[in-house]
């Protein structure tokens, strides 16, 4: 890309989902139940949907299954630098917040992600620390 071109993004609503169940197959009977409730919607709740992602890999975390954790932190970095500004939030706020939501963990800590956490995925974690902390702003 050369300067002043503009950004192309590959991720939207409508593909996001679809290298995360590749690189996480474990979350795709949820992610179909989800996407069957809200099936008509024309704006399916992709935040929920991150919501329960988020579930599961703080159950995941507890119970020691983290093999897949390289592969969809993978994919989260790439809705950071890939996606769309719809998709970046989604990312952000509709799975990071809920990864970092206390309140979620019981034998865990919202910490013990940060080892999986690549370089943008990384600044966007701790934007959101910072909102936790002191009412800071994510955007």
């Amino acid at each position: 890309m050369r300067e002043g071109d503009p950004e192309v993004s590959v991720f939207d609503r409508v593909n996001m989902v679809e290298p995360l169940l590749q690189a996480y197959p474990l979350f795709y009977q949820r992610w179909q139940a989800l996407h069957d409730e809200g099936r008509g919607d024309e704006q399916f709740p992709i935040y929920f949907a991150l919501s329960e992602l988020a579930r599961h890999l703080i159950g995941d975390l507890e119970s020691g299954n983290t093999q897949h954790f390289d592969a969809v932190f993978d994919v989260v970095e790439l809705w950071h630098v890939q996606g769309n500004a719809d998709v970046k939030e989604a990312a952000t706020v509709g799975l990071l917040e809920d990864l970092q939501n206390c309140d979620l963990h019981q034998r865990t800590k919202p910490e013990d992600f940060l080892e999986w956490l690549r370089p943008e995925t990384r600044v966007w974690w701790g934007k959101v620390e910072a909102f936790w902390a002191k009412g800071t702003p994510i955007v």
